[in-house]
């Protein structure tokens, strides 16, 4: 063989060497695919996804399926080059920066933490949201949510810990107590009266500068006290998104009758506890999953609608959704075949 040729057949090889050596080097992107869907009327390992005690519930049929992302990457698990370019060609992949889905400022675990929360908080507010489209009365608590480690509130109230007065006034809102703790002085004790483990209690917590005024270093939320016991069983599902599927399968089991008549309905959407329904991200991947799992409509948030519509699968029936009073309205209306469904609009 010539010098030449011998230069140019080693080059060759060292440039397919170092292609498939670069393919294989970590990307910061994260592949996104259509994940499993769940019927909320179903079950999940053997148990069901929805159960409720201490209230009459009614036989359902169908498929009220709430629908999920996979996803492929993030930090510390990163995708080779190769799965990403994969990804870019498949309609049904979504590629997108690591920081879209673990933010620089936080960490892998906390994301996961994040998501564990949002899951459980979406539970409570469907409840919530079912309940309120039954008319059935919920009473609504502020509660601690945590406390700032090294603040006077550290180590004397605790995650849970029902707030009912400040300074013997009693509580109703956040703002109640914001106002209370704000009537004091830095250094000033605030006396709260809790409820914890079902005993009633009174606790001092002094207070230190904070940025608008005095604090005790606490954060607040609201906590629902249902009349009965719902829980609801999704496995290592985490977010939000599956709200109002959550809401609708709760009151689906609370009415007679069968809210969907038999037919495979899928969805998606964050839920409000008085029925406003939110945008999600990855619509296409979760009408794919959708479709792929049978179901012939889709539940889609109207912010959603414009996104969806360039991306629905052969066979899926975009409807779109705003409240979860509309959603009830329209299952109901696709059951029966009367009154119209909105659907989303066409660009």
């Amino acid at each position: 063989m010539s010098r030449r040729g011998l230069t140019l057949t080693v080059a060759g090889v060292l440039t397919l060497l170092l292609g498939g050596a670069g393919a294989l080097l970590p990307v910061p992107y994260v592949a996104l695919s259509p994940g499993p869907t769940e019927n909320t009327l179903g079950e999940v390992k053997g148990k069901p996804v929805i159960t409720i005690t201490g209230h009459q519930t009614y036989p359902t049929s169908g498929k009220l399926s709430l629908v999920t992302v996979a996803y492929q990457g993030g930090p510390g698990a990163r995708i080779d080059l190769l799965t990403a370019l994969r990804g870019w060609m498949d309609p049904n992949v979504a590629v997108v920066p690591e920081e879209t889905i673990f933010p620089k400022t936080v960490s892998v675990k906390e994301v996961e933490q994040q998501n564990t929360q949002e899951m459980s908080s979406s539970q409570q507010d469907a409840t919530a949201a079912a309940l309120n489209e039954l008319k059935i009365p919920i009473k609504v608590i502020v509660a601690v949510g945590s406390t700032q480690k090294g603040k006077p509130a550290d180590g004397k109230l605790l995650p849970g810990d029902e707030i009912t007065t400040v300074d013997g006034a009693p509580v109703r809102t956040i703002d109640d107590v914001s106002a209370g703790v704000r009537k004091h002085k830095v250094g000033q004790e605030v006396r709260f009266g809790i409820v914890r483990g079902g005993k009633s209690s009174t606790v001092q917590v002094g207070t230190v500068a904070g940025k608008d005024g005095p604090i005790v270093g606490m954060i607040m939320g609201t906590q629902f006290k249902f009349p009965f016991t719902v829980n609801v069983n999704v496995g290592d599902v985490g977010g939000p998104s599956a709200g109002l599927m959550f809401s609708l399968g709760i009151y689906d089991k609370l009415t007679p009758g069968e809210l969907t008549g038999g037919k495979s309905i899928a969805g998606t959407g964050t839920i409000t506890p008085d029925g406003k329904v939110g945008p999600i991200g990855g619509i296409q991947q979760k009408m794919i999953g959708a479709r792929d799992a049978g179901a012939t409509v889709f539940l889609t948030p109207a912010d959603n609608c414009g996104d969806a519509v360039q991306a629905v699968p052969k066979g899926l029936r975009l409807v779109k959704v705003s409240t979860m009073h509309e959603a009830v309205q329209a299952v109901d209306a696709l059951r029966t075949g009367s009154g119209p469904v909105a659907g989303c609009p066409v660009r």
